[in-house]
């Protein structure tokens, strides 16, 4: 290089960069044609961290703080260019400022229901949306896999991967977490939870960590959110066997009316057989609940013993319906089946 030519040349003594709150999460300094001068300032602010790339290869990485670059604070990079202790010239290097800052409220959600396996369903389709928030953990990590020698980088670029993460991630997670869908969606708290779990893995092979994760509403279908309000309807109701059938059959009357209307003379008669003999079950058994134990038994046995065949299989029937919706147990199912046919005998 001539004399000319070096006293034209551009060397950098001072290396840093001034966020603008941009949401950008790296940015390449602008070298040009200039090279660093051995001996310039580097400073990085709090929440962010500096990395150093020559030729291609990852070098030194710098937390926050103000350093002097020469051989001792840039040992990787003098290893790849054999630096001996003397050196004192200018060099270059691309050098990458990350962002470190927790960046807040990136939206997700399901724009088509997912479908989810259930043991005690099925398979079942639902729709979630929430919020999170992660920071860079790892500049090596993100610079090799997601920003590479880019100009600038930010969370705008990468919020299509991270959704697509979320929704990858929801059956994963619901499947590992053991817990009952109802359940589930009764408790967002414990769904964004056994969320964060399987992401977070996935986060951090991107050089992320997931910092926040909420789930801020839950859709169910309408044929299970039929049940789960049956079930918070028991809750309020209490676990007694003889308070569930209670609250089923005073559910079932206003059906029962309902659908009698549209099965003829014969289907009339039968729905409102049916309709007043669970309705005497009914009073019969709350009137019971009032004199003890022992008196609740004997009126409901003969309550019972009053049904006609086609009753206690339109009975049978029902409670073989809350079997398959998971209400009952099959062995409460079974004792009652046991009960009825007694009286068909």
């Amino acid at each position: 290089m001539g004399l000319m030519d070096f006293i034209k040349k551009q060397f950098i003594d001072v290396l840093q960069w001034t966020e603008e709150g941009d949401g950008t999460l790296a940015w390449r300094y602008p070298m040009a044609d200039m090279e660093i001068q051995n001996g310039a300032t580097l400073v990085v602010r709090e929440s962010q961290m500096a990395l150093f790339v020559n030729e291609g290869r990852i070098a030194d990485l710098f937390g926050p703080g103000t350093y002097r670059l020469g051989t001792q604070t840039l040992p990787v990079l003098t290893n790849l260019q054999n630096w001996d202790k003397l050196f004192e010239s200018p060099f270059k290097s691309d050098v990458y400022f990350f962002s470190t800052r927790e960046q807040l409220d990136q939206k997700w959600g399901t724009p088509q229901p997912v479908t989810v396996r259930d043991p005690q369903f099925g398979a079942v389709r639902l729709r979630a949306f929430g919020n999170y928030s992660f920071r860079i953990a790892d500049p090596k990590a993100f610079h090799a896999g997601i920003s590479g020698t880019r100009e600038r980088y930010g969370v705008a670029d990468l919020d299509g991967q991270l959704r697509g993460l979320v929704l990858q991630n929801i059956s994963q997670a619901i499947a590992a977490s053991g817990i009952p869908f109802l359940d589930l969606a009764a408790n967002q708290q414990r769904f964004a939870e056994a969320l964060t779990q399987q992401l977070g893995p996935e986060f951090a092979r991107l050089g992320l960590q997931l910092q926040t994760f909420t789930v801020q509403n839950l859709s169910l279908p309408e044929e299970l959110q039929k049940v789960l309000d049956q079930k918070i309807g028991m809750g309020m109701v209490g676990r007694d066997m003889g308070q569930f059938m209670q609250y089923q059959t005073a559910q079932a009357i206003p059906r029962l009316a309902e659908g009698a209307g549209g099965g003829g003379v014969a289907g009339d008669a039968m729905g409102l057989g049916a309709g007043v003999a669970l309705g005497q079950v009914l009073a019969q058994n709350l009137q019971a609940g009032l004199q003890g134990g022992g008196a609740a038994a004997a009126a409901a046995a003969a309550a019972a013993s009053g049904l006609k065949p086609d009753e206690i299989m339109a009975t049978l029937e029902k409670l073989a319906d809350l079997k398959t919706k998971g209400i009952l147990t099959a062995e409460e199912f079974d004792a009652k089946k046991a009960e009825l046919l007694k009286k068909l005998v």
